[in-house]
């Protein structure tokens, strides 16, 4: 053997050589596999919900940044506000351990928490330091303790400080909260790994998940969840607040984010097997136990797609942003599972199934330490089933057979047996649904109502731009009760000179087709070709019929009178053609007519900021 004194080596005290040294370990931990904030933050609205609470605040705090020498708004920190039980100081320490907590003992499996890594593990996945409070007889007794990975990886900090009493920051004390007897905040700050860099963004891409994740909770009333946005330099009062909403992709649920008309009512109607019920129960056995486990079953109801473009309205891009199986366990999704799921074919949002089960089953389904998959149960989407049970082979003697190959799924197997042959029955289901679309049965008078294709377009691609945190003056009308927004569009386009029956219907139309736009036609008293006002929750583009455009482009765009002369068809597309290169070349003498110096400037920038935005609009959805 080599002599290691020979080799230049040196030999440091055993006690160095940890099996899991601290400060590399912790760096490592990092890339923990939490697909962005919002899941990350998920896992302390679990602890806070499995601590009993009724209120948990979710905060975020902006502070001035320059960004290319402008000055923007920049989310500095994040906060998790709850009025939960709190901790004791040995808890509070036990918490921010790495594979440590109250539930890890298999007695203890009874409620969404278990695993140990949440509040550290989700935390540094998205910043480098996590400070928390904690109190249980009033905010003035809370202790505070906390994990920072540059002292960490300094090796300056080797373990979890021991909680001492600490004043919450004046950040948060100072900008309205409200602190419960007993509760609990997790602070972020440091943030280097949050996608999301505004406010605003962050807080609408984190709902949709949250209102996915607790819509059960929500639903039931068990528990509130606020968002709330604050500016750092001004904490007299927040930026904006609202309440999550159930985001529920069986869209059984009669109040939801759904949008209009489907938000106070269910989009999705029960499916239901002949004979049977809309749910199918399995007991499940497992270590000497028998476990309940539920698969729901959920498609479009008939009114949901009155035409073959529902899916390009805004109910049907919510719905397509909720494809998938919903794997639930204790009430609380831990994801949508896509391996069911045709990719290619959009008619898919038009189903929903949900699969729930029990803790007590986390191993058998395969249920990862983030709360993200069950990856037993998402490998059985793979398998070929058919080839399991043929010469006649029974589900169960293909489930015993995998058993005894110590296959892990085997239990699992009949749930996805039954999975497949519902989604089968299901989407002829709906395949019939759609052809009833495009017929007219003997008793129809006319067609049922089909949405504008270029505002149904417009809407999808604003709600694009939304989730990008892109913010709009008449987005903040859009929460204002339907009938409220229905009259005051219809008052302004009344004003401003439109029909009344064309005022009345479109009103209707967007409402009830949740469009964010509406195009009308009136003699305005000004130059421009339309003009354009934010009322309602929507714009309305207001076509000036007096302008030359008007004839040149519009009327020849919109002449519906039947012909089968080609001729006329041609000279309607070049009378179309021409109106839109004149009004192209009318732009570019306005530029050219401009001085050099602001004004020009101004004008070639709005037109590449146009040109942006239209790209967008323009683009296929495919």
């Amino acid at each position: 053997m080599t002599d290691l004194m020979d080799t230049g080596i040196t030999l440091l005290p055993a006690e160095t050589f940890d099996i899991v040294p601290t400060h590399l370990a912790v760096q490592a931990m990092r890339d923990n596999g939490y697909k962005n904030a919002a899941y990350a933050l998920a896992e302390l609205m679990d602890n806070a919900i499995q601590a009993g609470a009724k209120n948990v605040e979710l905060l975020c705090a902006e502070k001035d940044t320059l960004v290319n020498n402008k000055k923007r708004k920049r989310v500095d920190q994040i906060a998790v506000l709850d009025d939960g039980s709190g901790m004791t100081a040995d808890v509070l320490r036990m918490a921010l351990q790495f594979g440590n907590g109250t539930r890890l003992d298999p007695s203890q499996h009874n409620g969404i928490g278990r695993f140990g890594m949440g509040l550290p593990a989700s935390s540094i996945s998205q910043c480098t330091r996590v400070d928390v409070w904690t109190w249980q007889n009033g905010v003035e007794s809370a202790l505070h303790t906390y994990l920072d990975l540059h002292e960490i990886r300094e090796r300056r900090l080797g373990f979890v400080p021991a909680p001492q009493s600490k004043q919450i920051d004046p950040l948060w004390r100072e900008s309205g909260h409200t602190f419960a007897d007993s509760g609990t905040l997790v602070v972020w700050s440091q943030l280097d790994r949050c996608r999301w860099s505004s406010a605003r963004a962050l807080i609408d891409n984190t709902e949709k998940v949250i209102g996915r994740m607790y819509r059960k909770f929500l639903n039931n009333g068990k528990v509130r969840i606020r968002f709330v946005s604050l500016h750092i330099g001004d904490l007299a009062g927040t930026i904006s607040e609202r309440y999550a909403l159930p985001n529920d992709p069986g869209y059984l649920m009669p109040v939801t984010s759904c949008p209009a008309p489907f938000d106070s009512k269910p989009l999705f109607q029960p499916w239901e097997e002949k004979g049977g019920s809309h749910e199918a129960t399995y007991n499940i056995a497992y270590h000497g136990k028998k476990h309940l486990v539920t698969i729901r079953f959920s498609y479009a109801k008939d009114e949901a797609r009155p035409s073959d473009q529902a899916g390009r309205l805004p109910y049907g891009q919510h719905a397509k942003s909720n494809i998938g199986v919903s794997i639930v366990r204790a009430g609380r999704e831990l994801e949508l599972d896509q391996g069911f799921v045709l990719q290619y074919d959009p008619t898919e949002r038009w189903w929903g199934i949900e699969v729930d089960f029990p803790p007590a089953l986390d191993e058998l389904f395969g249920v990862t330490n983030n709360k993200q998959s069950a990856r037993h149960f998402a490998d059985l989407a793979k398998i070929d089933i058919t080839s399991l049970l043929q010469g006649g082979v029974t589900i169960n003697e293909a489930m015993a057979e995998m058993a005894a190959e110590d296959d892990p799924r085997g239990p699992l197997l009949e749930l996805a047996n039954k999975i497949k042959n519902s989604l089968a029955s299901i989407r002829e289901q709906i395949k019939l649904q759609g052809r009833g679309m495009r017929t007219i049965s003997a008793d129809d008078t006319e067609m049922p109502p089909t949405p504008p294709r270029a505002e149904t377009t417009a809407t999808a691609r604003t709600t694009e731009r939304k989730q990008e945190g892109h913010v709009g003056r008449s987005d903040k009308d859009e929460s204002l009760p339907s009938a409220e927004r229905q009259e005051t569009i219809e008052r302004t386009m009344l004003a401003d000179g439109t029909n009344p029956t064309e005022a009345k219907t479109k009103a209707s139309d967007a409402i009830q087709f949740g469009l964010k736009y509406i195009f009308a036609h009136a003699e305005l008293d000004a130059a421009g070709f339309f003009s354009v006002k934010s009322v309602g929750g929507a714009i309305i583009i207001t076509l000036n019929t007096a302008h030359p455009a008007y004839k040149n482009l519009v009327e020849a765009l919109e002449d519906n009178t039947p012909s089968d002369d080609p001729k006329v068809l041609q000279d309607r597309l070049e009378n179309a053609a021409d109106g839109l290169k004149l009004l192209l070349t009318a732009w570019a003498r306005y530029e050219d007519e401009l001085p050099e110096g602001p004004r020009r400037q101004t004008a070639r920038d709005a037109r590449n900021d146009w040109g942006r935005v239209a790209r967008t609009f323009l683009s296929r959805d495919e």
